[in-house]
This record gives C-alpha cells, sequence and structure tokens, in this order.
C-alpha cells in the first residue's frame, strides 16, 4: 500500500519514537490525519466517548480497546470473573467444578476479593471467619503500588468507616473506589525475598479472541526480605513489587533494577523443584490468562469487551506464586510501564514494541483495520500464538486435544499444533 504512516503519541518515551522512526513513518499532530495512535489511557476515552463522536477511518489504529477498563480496573477484573465463573456454571462446563467446600477446582486463580465500599459487610463477615488473616487494601483506578496498604485488623479500616455502630463504609472519596483482597502471606521467595511477575499479552482481537505471549517477561524482587510479621505490614519494601516503589530503597540495585528474566526464574525453578512442575506452573499461568480474557471476550450472552477493528492492545499482567507453586492473577495493566529502569529494561521494552507493531501494522504499511489480524509466524518476533479461538473451535484442533495427553492445563484442556503455530487449547 502507497504511502507512509503517519503517526502521533501522547506518551514521550524513547522506545515508542525510536520503533516508530525506525520504520520510517512520519510524525504529525493529533490534529492531522494519521493513521497510528499510540494513547494513553485518558486520550482512548476522548476519542471513543460519546461526546466526542469521533469515527476512525479504515485505515486507522489504536493501542487500546475502548473499554479495555473491564479488565484492567482492578474490582472490574474481579468482578467480571466471578461474572464468568458463575455462566459456565449455569453451562454445567467441567471448568467450574467446585470441591466438598464450594472452592473452585479451577477457577480459583483471584485471590478472595471485595469491592469497598458496596461490599463491605461481605468483607467484614469473612474478616471474622479468619481473624488473624491479613489483607491488602488497593485504590481501583491507581497503579505503581500508589496508595496500598494492608491490613489485620478491622479498626484499621475504620477511618474510612462514617458510623461503625451500623458498620457502613464510605470512602473519603466518593470518586475513589477500593478492592480489599485476601493477602498471599506464603508468596514463594527466593533469596528470601518476595517477587511477582509481569508478563505482557498482545490480543489482537477478541472477536475471535487471538492472543499472544511475550516471551521475554521478568521478575520484579522486594529489596528487603520478606516476613508475615505484622510489625512489617506497613513496610512496602517488603510487600510490594513495584519498580515505582523499590527504587526508593537503601538495597535497590541500579544495575539489574532487582529484576531477573522469566528464562533465568524457570532454570531456577527447575532446578530446585524439578522440570515437570515447572513445566506445570508456566502451563497454569498461561491458562489463568487465556481465562482471564475469555471472562471479558464478547463470547457470552452478556459480551463485556467493545471488539473494536481498530483497536489492539498490550497488556502487562502481574502474577504471584505461592510457596506451594500455585499462581495467582493479581492484576492487569492496560499501560504497562514503558520507562526503563536498566540498560536491558530498555533492550526488552524496545524489543517488545518493535514486535507489537510487527503484528499491529503488518510490514510497517498503512493499516487497514479489515485484515484479518493472524500474521505468520515469521513476523512474531518474540511473541508465540497462546490462544486462537477460531483454531481452538475448529475440528482439527478438537480432534488433537481428545487423542493427545499433554501438559494439563485445566480439565480436558492440552496443546495442539495447527500449521506450525501452537495453540493452547480448552473446551467446555
Amino acid at each position: 500500500m502507497a504511502g507512509k504512516v503517519k503517526w502521533v503519541t501522547d506518551i514521550e518515551k524513547s522506545v515508542l519514537i525510536n520503533n516508530f522512526e525506525k520504520r520510517g513513518w512520519v510524525q504529525v499532530t493529533e490534529n492531522e490525519d494519521w493513521n497510528f495512535y499510540w494513547m494513553s489511557v485518558q486520550t482512548i476515552r476522548n476519542v471513543f466517548s460519546v461526546e466526542t463522536g469521533y469515527r476512525l477511518s479504515d485505515d486507522q489504529i489504536v493501542n487500546h480497546f475502548p473499554n479495555h477498563y473491564e479488565l484492567t480496573r482492578k474490582d472490574l477484573m474481579v468482578k467480571n470473573i466471578k461474572r464468568y465463573r458463575k455462566e459456565l456454571e449455569k453451562e454445567g462446563s467441567p471448568l467450574a467444578e467446585k470441591d466438598e467446600n464450594g472452592k473452585y477446582l479451577y477457577l480459583d486463580f483471584v485471590p478472595v476479593t471485595y469491592m469497598l465500599p458496596a461490599d463491605y459487610n461481605l468483607f467484614v463477615e469473612e474478616f471474622r471467619k479468619s481473624p488473624s488473616s491479613t489483607w491488602i487494601m488497593k485504590p481501583c483506578g491507581k497503579a505503581q503500588g500508589k496508595g496500598i496498604f494492608l491490613i489485620n485488623k478491622l479498626s484499621q479500616i475504620k477511618k474510612w468507616s462514617r458510623d461503625s455502630k451500623t458498620s457502613s463504609f464510605v470512602s473519603q472519596s466518593t470518586k475513589e473506589a477500593y478492592v480489599i483482597s485476601l493477602y498471599i502471606n506464603n508468596p514463594l521467595l527466593i533469596g528470601g525475598r518476595k517477587f511477582d511477575l509481569r508478563l505482557y499479552v498482545l490480543v489482537s482481537t477478541y472477536r475471535p479472541l487471538r492472543c499472544y505471549m511475550y516471551k521475554l517477561g521478568f521478575c520484579r524482587f522486594c529489596t528487603v526480605k520478606y516476613t508475615p510479621s505484622t510489625s512489617e505490614l506497613d513496610n512496602m519494601f517488603v510487600h510490594l513489587t513495584n519498580v515505582a516503589i523499590q527504587k526508593h530503597g537503601e538495597d535497590y540495585n541500579h544495575i539489574h533494577g532487582g529484576k531477573w528474566t522469566v528464562s533465568n526464574l524457570r532454570l531456577y525453578l527447575e532446578s530446585t523443584r524439578g522440570r515437570e512442575v515447572t513445566s506445570k506452573l508456566f502451563d497454569e499461568i498461561h491458562w489463568i490468562i487465556v481465562q482471564s480474557l475469555k471472562a471479558v471476550a464478547p463470547l457470552s450472552l452478556q459480551p463485556v469487551m467493545n471488539n473494536d477493528k481498530h483497536c489492539f492492545e498490550c497488556y502487562g499482567y502481574d502474577i504471584i506464586i505461592d510457596d506451594k507453586l500455585k499462581p495467582w492473577l493479581i492484576e492487569v495493566n492496560a499501560s504497562p510501564s514503558l520507562t526503563s529502569s536498566t540498560a536491558n529494561d530498555r533492550i526488552l521494552k524496545y524489543n517488545l514494541i518493535n514486535d507489537t507493531l510487527n503484528i499491529a501494522v503488518p510490514n510497517g504499511e498503512i493499516p487497514d483495520c479489515k485484515w484479518n489480524k493472524s500474521p505468520p509466524k515469521e513476523v512474531l518476533g518474540n511473541y508465540e500464538i497462546l490462544y486462537d479461538e477460531e483454531l481452538a473451535q475448529g475440528d482439527g484442533a478438537d480432534r488433537e486435544l481428545r487423542s493427545r495427553s499433554g501438559q494439563s492445563l485445566g480439565p480436558k484442556a492440552g496443546r495442539s499444533r495447527d500449521s506450525g503455530r501452537t495453540v493452547l487449547t480448552t473446551w467446555k
């Protein structure tokens, strides 16, 4: 297609701009005709707002889905996953199977969570069942660890309560909602320190659902050794892995930034826990990611995500692994940080954007939102196909799924290969 891609961004990061310039794309302003706009989440709200009435043309592509917040706001993610579980239960799906205590066998991958102020009374009821437990409280609309704190007594959130006699809960600001989740107080430790995983997942379309996992994710470590001691509940250097917090710690290492590659983690786990359980762990992580995307995919009776053909999204998934090697989904980020804290960090994020653009804007040509969004394997770079709904639902994939034992990805699930591409398939 003739002509050069005209780009705009309101996120002034070198890993973005260098990628655009490398392709010979032309920078324009948002008031001019543009083809590609890497937007902040605030800008995407304006573009798709009813008041603006902006209509994207077929040669325009943006990096967020209109209502991405259904997955990336902490409260809405939990709400949609709970709704998804109930839908699967109604369908009689084996995925929604429960144990004798009413706990999900396969869909128990988000810590017990309540919305505040709406679920305050339910939370109090749950808290009193296990009064020695620790909970983590997070503002729904904030990132980088802002506003987060831990509690182990009801009195610690009374400052949000207007009237403790009636147990009514009122947040300080009517605009600011919180989630409160059971704290994973038995995290897997390496060198005595807590860490989490930051994984990148690219969704090119929700209908059909097609997503890719980036191989070069990383672990983020705390700078202070972990202790479940209640005396350290206020020490965020012990509990929160966010670089925005840890970089202010006395023991923060500016060379490696407190980060390990996922491949290093895998080698460590294979050597300490064995290859089989390590493979099972990573399969479970992949399965969790696919299920969270299915929870908002517009496939059910109550579609959630608006699958706009002009959109793609690169999510930052935060996963914590406990000492039993069970992975937990903590949150999904709509705008994972593109700030580089180390040289390796900058290389990783530059390559992430490069590989993302190769899938979102094939051949670096002027976009056509009508293309089929199924690029050949050669252009995937460090991405690998994680789930392709069309292949998973095809007869061939289903037959192969039934005939292969495969590694478990939940009930009756396995890996199938189609046209040289690996697809995680689950069926209900």
